[in-house]
């Protein structure tokens, strides 16, 4: 069974998961099998820390570089949220490491942040500027532009073109997000 795991990973799954649908226990390349069950925690794991560090980074473009901001890193950071998002639904034990990682992602975000902006490392906060629940939810993008107000989707929709409704869209609260929807069909 060894064999087979080292020169045909594919069909050593394929014959693990028939020998546990037959509940042939005997037979089943445990080390192996424990080895890979492990490993798959640590890629969900590591999958949630890079999805964070790009997201970082994206929210550090964001907020350092205003004058260079575009439909394209909004588009970024809303793949970013909904594929942890995914990632957060398909395994929700993950939410509890979200804050464990969020110190490796920021780390991960800031580097990025860095070599694409070539703004120098002293620019950025040392320590990650956001909570877990501002990194996933569109209202940073508020708090980003107007620290100080509270505005309504009026007012926004007001301050932004109407040729950019994705613009407007992401810098709204989640829970106003079915009402700009609305108005912006």
């Amino acid at each position: 069974m060894t064999d087979l795991y080292e020169t045909d990973f594919y069909s050593w799954i394929q014959n693990q998961v028939n020998l546990l649908k037959t509940k042939q226990w005997q037979q089943l390349d445990n080390l192996n099998l424990i080895e890979e069950i492990e490993a798959l925690g640590r890629k969900e794991r590591q999958e949630l820390r890079n999805r964070l560090g790009i997201l970082l980074e994206h929210l550090l473009k964001w907020q350092f570089q205003p004058n260079k901001r575009t439909n394209i890193w909004l588009g970024k950071i809303r793949e970013q949220r909904v594929q942890i998002k995914f990632l957060l639904q398909d395994s929700p034990s993950l939410k509890s490491y979200s804050n464990q990682v969020l110190p490796d992602a920021y780390e991960l975000g800031l580097a990025l942040a860095i070599r694409e902006t070539k703004l120098g490392e002293q620019i950025f906060p040392e320590v990650c500027p956001y909570t877990l629940e501002q990194i996933l939810e569109t209202s940073i993008f508020i708090s980003l532009i107007f620290p100080q107000e509270k505005l309504g989707f009026s007012e926004l929709c007001s301050l932004f073109n109407s040729k950019n409704p994705v613009f407007v869209e992401y810098r709204i609260t989640s829970k106003n997000d079915r009402m700009i929807r609305e108005n912006l069909a």
